[in-house]
């Protein structure tokens, strides 16, 4: 499949990824589509995050919390087999090594912390993978509060050892049978049900996505992977900056993290998305969820399916900043089909002895498919964000392989 946008020249922006304009806004994309009875809901989430992440005391807790009890710094792992076989240098950003499995946590974390801070007794969330889901009910276990996931019936079919891991940490995970019964669905249920419980709980959107101020505090959250990797990067490579910078995109935040870090260098950016899900590659101007952005819609502007063999991509559009960072040039969105992220995934078992997650897996297959020729020239260094593990996949491919 041909990738739909052309490179151009990436140049880095001052300024391109630093806080969003006036409203929430990210060139045309971004803002707060959402219904009168959570406007003022998101008005308090604005107000307190920009409070705390000014704040050195929450900042420092925050930064506790990630080493002690996520593990950070993650790794930063060359993959030289692999890389000697496609003839440029690879490099992991190992987020599948944290506690919980995947960059879900780093927000979480962040989310859960703010949400003590404002008062509120419980997180509400949604779940594809069921990565977020399992990272939103071990930090309510972690802090003393309850925890309800919102989950498509599909994915709680696919995810089945998510699901048991999240009622284990003792949070209630909410079936949804409406529509394709997939992340999208799952989201819409989780806002419907906050606007009937703002009073005491605070909604944790798992990426970056929503109403303004959710896809700018979720990237900032997840900015983590991209500093970390600037410093690793800057200590590992000769020339202290990689050539390509890859993560797999579904709504968007451990792309938005890794970029974050490497935004104002000449690092081509790569977001990755399933060929069954392309909202940047593919996507048209919509309103979704609480925001503007590009969305995957008919001809009559209804939203259509999503389709992808990684439940954590299943989702029918991006995040505003994405959209935006395509728009600039900044970063380019190209899509790899199932079967592509499925042989990538074994061939990195195969060669590193590391099981990737399928949304992982996705980023991967752009590496393999490009290396040596295409858009990815011979000698090239890559660093790509691993952004989880494979353990919630295996019945998935056990039934493929």
């Amino acid at each position: 499949m041909q990738d739909v946008l052309p490179w151009r020249e990436p140049v880095p922006l001052d300024g391109t990824m630093g806080e969003p304009r006036a409203r929430g806004r990210f060139g045309e994309y971004g803002g707060r589509y959402a219904p009168e009875s959570l406007v003022e809901a998101c008005r308090e989430v604005d107000g307190a995050f920009r409070e705390a992440w000014a704040d050195p005391g929450f900042r420092g807790a925050l930064a506790r919390l990630l080493a002690e009890h996520v593990g950070r710094p993650t790794p930063l792992t060359p993959a030289r087999r692999l890389s000697e076989a496609l003839g440029v240098q690879l490099y992991l950003k190992r987020e599948d090594l944290t506690h919980t499995g995947s960059h879900k946590i780093n927000n979480v974390l962040g989310q859960a912390l703010l949400a003590t801070r404002m008062g509120r007794r419980r997180l509400i969330a949604e779940t594809g993978a069921g990565q977020h889901g399992v990272a939103t009910a071990t930090a309510a276990a972690l802090l003393g509060l309850e925890a309800t996931v919102f989950m498509g019936e599909r994915d709680i079919e696919r995810q089945a050892l998510n699901v048991f891991r999240m009622r284990m940490l003792g949070a209630e995970v909410v079936p949804v049978t409406t529509g394709s019964r997939t992340l999208k669905d799952a989201t819409s249920e989780a806002m419907r049900h906050w606007v009937g419980a703002t009073g005491d709980s605070h909604y944790c959107i798992g990426s970056v996505v929503g109403p303004d101020p959710y896809p700018w505090m979720v990237r900032e959250f997840q900015r983590i992977i991209g500093d970390e990797a600037r410093g690793q990067c800057a200590a590992e490579l000769r020339t202290g900056v990689p050539d390509y910078v890859v993560a797999c995109v579904g709504g968007g935040s451990n792309a938005a993290g890794t970029f974050a870090g490497f935004a104002d260098t000449p690092a081509r950016l790569v977001g990755v998305e399933a060929e069954g899900g392309a909202g940047a590659a593919r996507g048209r101007l919509g309103v979704l969820h609480g925001c503007r952005s590009l969305f995957l819609q008919d001809d009559d502007g209804q939203i259509t399916q999503a389709h992808s063999i990684a439940a954590g991509l299943d989702y029918p559009g991006v995040g505003p900043e994405h959209a935006h960072l395509r728009d600039l040039g900044r970063a380019r969105y190209v899509t790899v089909t199932d079967d592509e992220a499925v042989g990538a995934a074994v061939r990195l078992a195969r060669t590193e002895g590391i099981v990737p997650a399928l949304e992982s897996a996705h980023a991967l297959a752009w590496v393999i498919r490009e290396a040596g020729g295409g858009d990815l020239p011979a000698g090239s260094t890559v660093l790509m964000t691993l952004s989880g593990r494979g353990d919630k996949d295996v019945s998935t491919l056990k039934e493929l392989l």
